[in-house]
Parts: C-alpha cells; structure tokens; sequence
C-alpha cells in the first residue's frame, strides 16, 4: 500500500466506529465555521467552503449541522480565531510526515504534536524539513462505481488535470493548484459532486517500510496525530506491503 491515499483508507474502515465519527464531525464543523468566516457563506463563491461541505456530506454529517456551523461563522457568532499551521516530521522507518492543524492556541497544539512524535518513535522538525518529499496539488477524488478508469482518464485529461490513478479505492484526479476550481468543476459537471475536492500533499517520493514491528509504530503514530483535536488532516510518504497492512487489521 503506497502513495498518500493509504492513511486516508486507513481512517475510511475506522470511520465506523461512533468515536471516530464524533471526532471526524468536530474537525469538520470546524473547518465550516473558518471557512464561512473567512469567506463568504455560499459554497458556490468560497471554494474552500464548498470543499468543507463536501467533506460533511462524505461522512454523512445532518445538513441541520452543516447549516449551523456555516451560519455560525458567517454570522460572527463564533468569536474564537484559529490559525492554519503545518507540524513536519519523520517517523518510524524515516517516514516523512506533514500535519496540518487549525488551532486557537499555538501554546497547546505544538507540544501536544511535539510529543506525539517523541512517544511514538518519530521526531518533530523544524518548517520544510520535509515538504520537499511531497509535491502540492489539487486533489480530487470519485468513488470506483462512478465511471470505468478510461473514462475517467479521459474526461480528467480534458478538464486540465495532470495525472489519474484509479483503482479499488477510487479514482484520484491531481492537477496543479490553481486549476483545482476549474477540474472540480469540469469532473462535477460529468460525474457529480465528487467525495472531496482540495489541496493535497501527494509524496515524490515514498520510503519502503517493510518491517511488521515499524509499521505498526508508524500506524499508532497516526492514530495518535489524527486524535488530537486541533489536526485537520495528516499526510505521510510511506509504502507498506498489502501483507503487513493486513495484519494490522
């Protein structure tokens, strides 16, 4: 299991569990509110907006409380300031890691990532320590049952979009970031609305873990990064044999 995609995977069969859920609906709700207050409240004219909505829609949130986190930011009901602010990292096995995180104190969030790290075989490092390994880029993703692989290759390629890669999964449409509006909406108008359209972090290049004992530290690391309240989203640049992720359940 390589590519940026297998964390996500991983935490789509955690989903299940109502604990996980409530945590995937708080980070959400969060992003609603930033996004309406940093922009305007129509998902049509705030792309970041509509990207959240579509991410509420995937896990299946209320549109009662998709409404009410928008209006909540919008309306300046929310007072609370949050900042975006990205943690760089190695873990287990030399895995690169980026964690986003959109916080209201900088002074809890740094040590709490800081000691995620340090607990769990990896080590917090300083800002573009590891963003070379990755490549940014507009990222958006349709369900496998929505079209065959050559016809979303071909529509991609004709919406401006730069590579595909389609399998069980899904489909994983990148393009440069700012022709991700323009692809989101070429692929929206053919497909309909995809399960997320934003900005990525997709590795250049992978490190090879292969040992039973690593992955799993790598995989409690995550777990451990993706639980804290405060992180949006968390990308990392390993490559783990199907046989050893099958163990790990």
């Amino acid at each position: 299991m390589a590519g940026h995609s297998q964390f996500k995977n991983i935490m789509h069969r955690k989903g299940a569990q109502d604990a996980k859920r409530a945590k995937v609906f708080t980070k959400i709700i969060r992003e609603l509110t930033v996004s309406a207050k940093t922009g305007l409240p129509d998902p049509v004219a705030n792309p970041r907006l509509r990207a959240a909505v579509q991410a509420a829609r995937a896990a299946n949130m209320p549109r009662d409380t998709i409404d009410r986190a928008i209006k909540r930011g919008a309306g300046g009901e929310d007072d609370t300031n949050y900042e975006e602010v990205r943690y760089e990292g190695y873990g287990p096995g030399r895995v690169a890691i980026i964690v986003e995180a959109l916080t209201d104190n900088r002074n809890r969030t740094a040590p709490e990532i800081r000691t995620a790290f340090s607990k769990n075989g990896g080590a917090l490092g300083e800002t573009n320590s590891v963003a070379f390994s990755f490549e940014r880029v507009g990222a958006v993703h349709y369900p496998a049952n929505v079209a065959e692989a050559d016809a979303m290759f071909e529509a991609a390629l004709e919406a401006g979009a730069g590579d595909v890669e389609s399998g069980e999964d899904g489909h994983e449409i990148t393009c440069a970031p700012d022709d991700l509006g323009m692809v989101r909406d070429a692929l929206e108008a053919k497909f309909g609305t995809p399960e997320y359209a934003r900005l990525d972090w997709k590795p250049q290049t992978l490190a090879p873990v292969a040992d039973e004992d690593t992955a799993k530290a790598l995989m409690k690391l995550l777990d451990v990064l993706d639980d804290n309240d405060d992180v949006q989203r968390v990308s990392a640049n390993f490559d783990i044999p199907d046989a050893i992720m099958e163990k790990l359940g």
